[in-house]
């Protein structure tokens, strides 16, 4: 894998950008693989990534139905946050905080994490009571947390309203400094060249229209005009009723020999507001903020 660098970027400056490699490869499908993962987005890459680099699993395929970075990654939220009051869920978010920490410099790829910290405003009494119980629950287990005062998150995000007549007026905020956004098709680029580098096959427009079931067990996929065989198989995708992810689940579920668990996974996204408030606001946690906004474009 070429890395990327000052000195590299200076270096194809010179050749005039006719020197870089491609980002990852595009490899023909192998008759059969290790492990099969379906769905090139963020969690499927990140799982073939960490499968090579953890595990020296490397006999692994991403099937893809479209382009890197096309699908639900493209429109995925953007916040990278820990602030959970469940001990289960603030230590997984946590852990996942300070991966995010260090990932562009462990992938060698700019994924666009901004720690501009992440607030949520406080509207009424009850509000307040159920963020300082937040924020007190994260300080148990060792996360950074911090309750603002109505003064003190107007100089964080002056482009809140602070009017006498705000129909949502804020009262304070609950705010956690490390948190922040990313650009989440940035990630998946970034995992795609890490795995890459380690051997994984990523093969894009490769639509998966079926499964292999032989003796009660899934033993391959099939895609437009090929079939693929492996050992071991992965949904990396929304589980739904319907649709392929949703028949891999409904497979695998099916046979004793397999065990399926699925993770919700959430965040909520302060995209159009990244460019002009420090922090990131949750949407839903800040309806003062809509109002600003919807006010200035009016």
């Amino acid at each position: 894998m070429q890395r990327y660098s000052f000195f590299s970027l200076v270096r194809n400056a010179i050749g005039h950008h006719e020197g870089w490699q491609e980002a990852w490869r595009s490899p023909p499908p192998k008759p059969s693989y290790s492990v099969v993962i379906v769905g090139g987005g963020g969690h499927g890459l990140a799982t073939a990534y960490y499968l090579a680099k953890e595990h020296g699993i490397t006999n692994v395929a991403v099937l893809e139905k479209g382009w890197l970075g096309g699908g639900n990654t493209a429109r995925n939220t953007t916040h990278v946050r820990s602030d959970y009051i469940l001990d289960d869920n603030a230590h997984f978010y946590e852990a996942s905080l300070k991966l995010w920490e260090g990932l562009s410099t462990e992938l060698n790829y700019n994924v666009m994490f901004s720690q501009r910290g992440m607030i949520r405003t406080a509207n009424f009494d009850a509000q307040t009571q159920a963020l300082l119980r937040r924020g007190n629950g994260m300080r148990v287990n060792g996360i950074d947390a911090v309750f603002l005062s109505r003064e003190e998150v107007r100089r964080l995000a002056p482009a809140l309203d602070f009017s006498a007549t705000a129909r949502f007026p804020i009262t304070g905020a609950f705010f956690q400094p490390r948190a922040g956004n990313a650009r989440h098709d940035a990630i998946a680029w970034g995992f795609a060249r890490g795995a890459d580098s380690r051997g994984v096959d990523i093969i894009q427009n490769c639509e998966v229209t079926g499964f292999r079931i032989k003796l009660g067990a899934v033993t391959g996929v099939g895609s437009a005009g090929n079939e693929c065989r492996f050992q071991r198989a992965c949904g990396a995708a929304r589980i739904s009723g319907s649709g392929r992810i949703g028949g891999l689940y409904r497979a695998l579920s099916a046979r004793r020999r397999f065990s399926v668990r699925g993770r919700p996974t959430q965040a909520s996204t302060a995209g159009s507001a990244r460019g002009r408030i420090r922090p990131a606001i949750p949407e839903e946690a800040a309806p003062a903020a809509r109002r600003s906004m919807r006010r200035d474009r009016q």
